[in-house]
């Protein structure tokens, strides 16, 4: 994409948001055009003085082919808005992020996905109820997004690449700049696995402030169906995130605790405020319809496409069948039968179980099931009330 570099410069530029980059390209045709606007036409579209200086000052000293370079350089994606593979459930949200810096790799799956945050202290209770709720998500094929911080997330991330899941975590600094330190190894587990990606809307160099942090938990609700707290202080930090899914309108889930523990407090006050308390999974899966995701993905992604896919599936089954079989009862050539398999096997359709024996993943999901699941919201009267709660929370 031609103009990906002003997207960086523009990210890279202080005083220069979500907002103002809009009236930019709302304004000018190309990226290219808005970045050499005029002084006189950056006030005429209410850039104050700063906004103005931080455009100027970064035309002037940034080489944004160098930039673009580093960037590369370090193996990063970058993702701007109006790139078909920005994640539809963030561009949603009243401001998302311009630009994402990324490693690791986004899927179709990931738009159902469920956050999960809580307290970076947290004890046997919330650890235990974590894993078991984040193994349940990700057997029905929900993506779990967390902030790579200690305690929850790091259990929810953790869980979800254990248990064979997929993970988004979101960063509040750069890809280069990864906090936790202690969470490098498992950053690098994410992207590796092919199993998610660690995204950031920072650039790189920026550290991880304190002030980069409730931005960050904006993206963490926005890239989320809903959110589910475990566990959290009055305090903690995770209540702003539930605090950003309800202005973007997703669901808030939270795990009831001990009324006389620290930890349980900001759940139970979620609760109190109407949060949908979460006993068992199905809480939150029979909530947003989540139930047996990677089925619906399936009818969608890994229907067969071709003759050849069509009859090696129809003779396979949950026993495993030999390739020589295949090829004798399918007619086909063993050189057809052996790249189909292989391409079948990378769709999810088929799985080699070892001697050369194949056997059919899942069965044919009915047709009803082939639309994205629309998230079913039960009945909010006070979401109002709940919203100025959890504000002053």
């Amino acid at each position: 994409m031609s103009d990906r570099k002003y997207w960086l410069g523009f990210n890279l530029a202080k005083g220069v948001g979500p907002a103002r980059l809009q009236r930019l390209m709302t304004r000018y045709a190309s990226l290219e055009a808005a970045w050499w606007a005029s002084e006189h036409e950056l006030a005429a579209l209410g850039f104050d003085r700063r906004a103005v200086a931080g455009l100027l000052e970064a035309r002037a000293t940034l080489d944004l082919d160098a930039e673009l370079a580093r960037v590369e350089a370090a193996d990063i994606r970058l993702i701007p808005l109006n790139d078909p593979a920005y994640p539809r459930t963030l561009r949603e949200i009243p401001d998302p992020p311009p630009l994402l810096y990324l490693q690791g790799d986004l899927a179709e799956v990931d738009q159902w996905a469920v956050a999960v945050v809580g307290t970076r202290r947290v004890s046997s209770y919330g650890r235990q109820i974590t894993r078991q709720l984040v193994e349940g998500l990700v057997a029905n094929g929900v993506t779990i997004v967390s902030g790579l911080a200690r305690g929850t997330d790091t259990i929810a991330h953790q869980t979800a690449l254990e248990t064979g899941g997929r993970t988004l975590a979101v960063l509040g600094s750069g890809l280069d700049r990864l906090y936790p330190p202690e969470n490098r190894r498992l950053a690098r587990r994410i992207i590796d696995s092919g199993q998610g990606a660690v995204l950031t809307e920072y650039g790189l160099g920026v550290a991880p402030e304190a002030r980069n942090f409730p931005p960050r938990n904006r993206v963490i609700s926005g890239l989320s169906l809903g959110a589910l707290l475990v566990e959290a202080g009055e305090r903690s930090g995770a209540l702003i995130t539930a605090r950003f899914a309800l202005e973007q309108d997703r669901e808030v889930f939270a795990v009831p605790g001990n009324i006389n523990s620290p930890l349980s407090a900001g759940p139970n006050r979620l609760i109190q405020d109407g949060a949908k308390a979460v006993l068992t999974v199905d809480d939150i899966l029979e909530e947003l319809n989540l139930a047996m995701v990677s089925d619906r993905v399936a009818v969608q992604l890994a229907l067969p496409e071709s003759a050849e896919e069509a009859l090696l599936l129809a003779r396979l089954s949950a026993q495993p069948l030999h390739v020589d079989d295949l090829v004798r009862d399918s007619g086909l050539e063993s050189a057809a039968v052996s790249s189909t398999l292989t391409l079948m096997e990378l769709k999810g359709l088929v799985q080699a179980v070892g001697g050369m024996r194949f056997v059919r993943v899942r069965e044919p999901a009915p047709a009803y099931a082939t639309g994205a699941p629309a998230a079913r919201r039960h009945d909010r009267n006070g979401d109002a009330a709940r919203g100025a709660s959890l504000s002053r929370a």
